[in-house]
Formats: C-alpha cells, sequence, structure tokens
C-alpha cells in the first residue's frame, strides 16, 4: 500500500488544510453534514462509498475536530461552509453544460441562491489573484 504524504507540518495554510480534509470524500461528508446528515447509515446511502473507507474518513473527521463523535459539525467543522460554498460555486460555473439541471443552494430565508463569494481586502476593496502576494516564513 502506498504512504500517504503528509502536510501537516507545512508553512502553507492551503497545504495544512488539505492535509486535513483534502480528499473528496472527507469533503463531500463535511457536505452532507451541512445537509443535516448525523448518522453512518446517511452518510453510506448518499455518498455510495464503502464502509471502510467512510469509517476512516469518518474517524479522521472527528480527530481533526470537524465533527463530533455523534458526527455533528463543530465550530471547526461549520466554518467550513464558505469553502464548501466556494466550491460548489465553482462547479455551477465550470462543471455543468449550460441548462444543465444540478442541486441549488439557496437562503432559507427568500429561497434565491446565494450571492457569488467575494475576496474582499482589509479596507473593502474586491481583490483577485493578481492583487495578492504569498509571504513565506
Amino acid at each position: 500500500m502506498v504512504k500517504r504524504t503528509r502536510f501537516d507540518e507545512e508553512s502553507c495554510p492551503v497545504a495544512r488544510s488539505v492535509d486535513a480534509v483534502g480528499d473528496w470524500w472527507s469533503l463531500l461528508i463535511v457536505r452532507d453534514a451541512f445537509d443535516g446528515s448525523r448518522r453512518f447509515g446517511e452518510f453510506q446511502r448518499s455518498l455510495g462509498i464503502a464502509k471502510n473507507i467512510l469509517s476512516a474518513r469518518l474517524k479522521g473527521l472527528v480527530e481533526q475536530g470537524i465533527l463530533d463523535s455523534d458526527y455533528a459539525l463543530t465550530a471547526k467543522g461549520e466554518a467550513l461552509f464558505p469553502v464548501i460554498v466556494a466550491l460548489r460555486q465553482w462547479g455551477e460555473a465550470f462543471a455543468f453544460e449550460p441548462g444543465e439541471p444540478h442541486s441549488e443552494l439557496l437562503d432559507r430565508r427568500d429561497g434565491k441562491p446565494l450571492k457569488p463569494l467575494e475576496v474582499h481586502a482589509a479596507d473593502g476593496r474586491l481583490v483577485t489573484a493578481a492583487d495578492t502576494e504569498v509571504r513565506k516564513p
């Protein structure tokens, strides 16, 4: 079996984040937890995932403090909401043909889709990747 590369000691926050939740099963489990799944069987039915893989991913998410032992999102898990929304919005824009049906994330209050996520500087102005730089330690 191939040993997994670990990034938990990297100086890059993206690498450490990927180490915690970077495989697709973990992100889909988190997505389902936001949708209300709490039981092993609910996750398995939704994802069609093998029991051993699901068990390992749930265990890892609990160990990371993303889910509690009842598989509910912790505060750390809830903080992944913008990540899930960003992935969803990217998928809506680039993973579907025009007019192709897909699930939608709607505001409970008015039933409308969310506004696209934006990144803002400390002073409030909209920034793009070209407006930023990474300062390494």
